[in-house]
């Protein structure tokens, strides 16, 4: 079967994190991808490591899988034009070097279009090509750090805590796919492509919400409450008989009936707990009750009881025990590959499920330079 986006090319000039992890998810849904990097390999990831496994780096595979790659040398007049040639039959072209880059390479968005008017140009940058830090690298660290998400993110004991993954690159590399793939659909009525403008920090911005919105009607700047939501209570860790759990309660039906496996009927029906509201402004006084009772009995007996009574929870689990999960086995969320290189790899598999055009492994993350001669193919100078 034809991915849902067989008849779409696109030229991804990015690396790294953002528009690779983009450009993946196009692929996986059936896009021809076509990797452009400096002779050698440009791509900082292939280096990041350990581990590596036949010096092909984990971290490269991650976001690389569903593309070819070909070498070109863009501060070469023939790399330029080869970039040129390839626009005219592409749809899409992503970079994500910092603003002004692809100006002076003569490679902006409206040198491109004149090439090819249908052109969808997606720009990917840490902070934007206006305002004054447009000129500013941005990291995904950084970008955590100055966009609140690490202020409310750890405790008061922790301080401020990073994601554990690069968490507003794979935000924007999302934001990018959608807003790509809504330029595309509205190509087919206008006609024209259009420039999509992409930033880290506008992305990690938007990811605040609940806890943005909180702060712009309230005017109350958001505490650190590490594993409890500001805005529901009881949803947090707890402390069980023999480890942790979380316990998830989004409505007051599923509170009385967490009360009822607790057998504390009368939390319930205390005015101070007695719906979400109450439960958030006497925080303080309902969790220790709660923790109280739950450490006599161990985390699997209070998973069992919630679960028959549709209360929301989960264990916390370590990576390997994910990956042995078998509601993700059964969803193929681990999935394995042949590389040229590497030999066989795993990777996370895609979370899109299409009934008509599912996604599929097409090609292995590719070695730097791979399809150069199909791709390149009749580039004489290139030759």
């Amino acid at each position: 079967m034809a991915g849902a986006l067989e008849h779409i090319k696109i030229l991804d000039l990015s690396r790294v994190l953002a528009g690779p992890y983009c450009t993946m998810i196009l692929g996986d849904l059936g896009a021809e991808v076509i990797k452009v990097e400096a002779p050698g390999g440009s791509d900082e990831t292939r280096k990041w490591g350990p581990p590596f496994q036949d010096g092909v780096s984990a971290y490269y595979l991650c976001a690389n899988r569903n593309k070819k790659s070909i070498t070109l040398d863009l501060k070469s007049h023939e790399g330029i034009e080869a970039i040129k040639k390839l626009v005219i039959e592409s749809d899409v072209i992503i970079n994500n070097f910092r603003s002004g880059t692809m100006q002076r390479l003569g490679l902006d968005y409206e040198t491109l279009a004149a090439i090819n008017p249908g052109i969808v140009y997606c720009s990917i940058t840490g902070f934007g090509e206006t305002g004054p830090y447009q000129d500013m690298p941005g990291y995904d660290f950084i970008i955590q750090a100055m966009s609140g998400l690490m202020s409310i993110t750890g405790d008061n004991q922790a301080g401020p805590q990073k994601v554990g993954v690069a968490i507003t690159d794979i935000l924007t590399g999302l934001y990018a796919c959608i807003g790509i793939q809504g330029a595309l659909l509205e190509r087919t009525q206008s006609g024209k492509g259009q420039k999509l403008d992409l930033s880290l920090y506008d992305s990690a911005v938007s990811s605040l919400v609940n806890i943005g919105s909180n702060y712009l009607m309230s005017g109350e700047t958001p505490a650190a409450l590490g594993n409890q939501h500001a805005n529901i209570v009881p949803y947090q860790t707890f402390q069980t008989l023999d480890g942790e759990m979380v316990i998830a309660v989004g409505n007051d039906a599923q509170f009385q009936r967490l009360c009822e496996i607790l057998q504390k009927p009368e939390y319930a029906a205390d005015a101070r707990f007695a719906t979400n509201p109450d439960r958030v402004a006497n925080r303080e006084t309902l969790i220790p009750l709660l923790q109280e009772v739950l450490l006599k009995k161990p985390t699997a007996y209070w998973q069992e009881k919630c679960r028959v009574m549709s209360i929301p929870c989960g264990p916390i689990q370590t990576i390997d025990e994910v990956v042995r999960d078998p509601q993700l086995q059964e969803r193929e969320m681990f999935i394995s590959t042949e590389h040229p290189t590497a030999g066989k790899i795993r990777m996370v598999g895609s979370p899109l499920k299409l009934s008509r055009t599912p996604v599929k492994v097409k090609h292995h993350p590719p070695d730097a330079g791979e399809h150069n001669d199909e791709v390149l193919k009749g580039f004489s100078k290139l030759e």
